[in-house]
């Protein structure tokens, strides 16, 4: 038995935004100045929407739970809930630390880096560095953290679809 159809539009909408959150976000220390801008807009929207539909994803997620599957031993089970878990809260989290930290730093999401280049965001706070540079290294290493689980999920459907063959991919295409 597989996931319902908004279930896998979810994974795989939230897949799609993670691959353009995750690269803009390591590169942007990198970009020369006047190219940074065009990075933190197409960062901060991802970022926001990921937001969005992990929120939406959880209440329905709440309302349809996970489709039991047989042939799966209770340690798999159980590592597999911890990092969907994992996942589900680093994906809340992270997208509102970035928008407290570019608050914080006094760059709300408004004019160049309006959410989605359309919707400017309310500005809730004066800049404040240490808080920013604070919220800015917190964000950085639940990045990092949500790279790390991202590879034990897909490192784990190559494993089931690859070594067990025991057709958990196919439960979310």
């Amino acid at each position: 038995m597989g996931y319902t159809s908004l279930a896998k539009w979810f994974h795989w909408v939230t897949a799609g935004l993670m691959l353009v959150a995750l690269p803009t976000g390591v590169v942007i220390e990198h970009i020369k100045d006047s190219d940074k801008m065009a990075f933190y807009a197409i960062h901060e929207s991802a970022g926001l929407t990921i937001l969005l539909v992990a929120l939406a994803r959880l209440a329905w997620r709440l309302a349809h739970p996970v489709p039991p599957q047989q042939g799966i031993p209770p340690w798999m089970r159980k590592a597999a809930d911890g990092v969907h878990h994992a996942l589900y809260a680093a994906l809340i989290i992270q997208p509102i630390l970035g928008f407290l930290a570019t608050n914080a730093f006094g760059f709300p999401m408004q004019g160049a880096t309006a959410y989605l280049g359309l919707f400017d965001l309310p500005k809730f706070m004066e800049a404040n560095t240490p808080l920013a540079e604070w919220l800015l290294m917190f964000h950085a290493w639940l990045g990092w953290l949500i790279a790390g689980l991202l590879a034990l999920h897909i490192g784990a459907v190559v494993f089931h679809q690859a070594i067990r063959r025991d057709g958990t991919l196919l439960r979310m295409v």
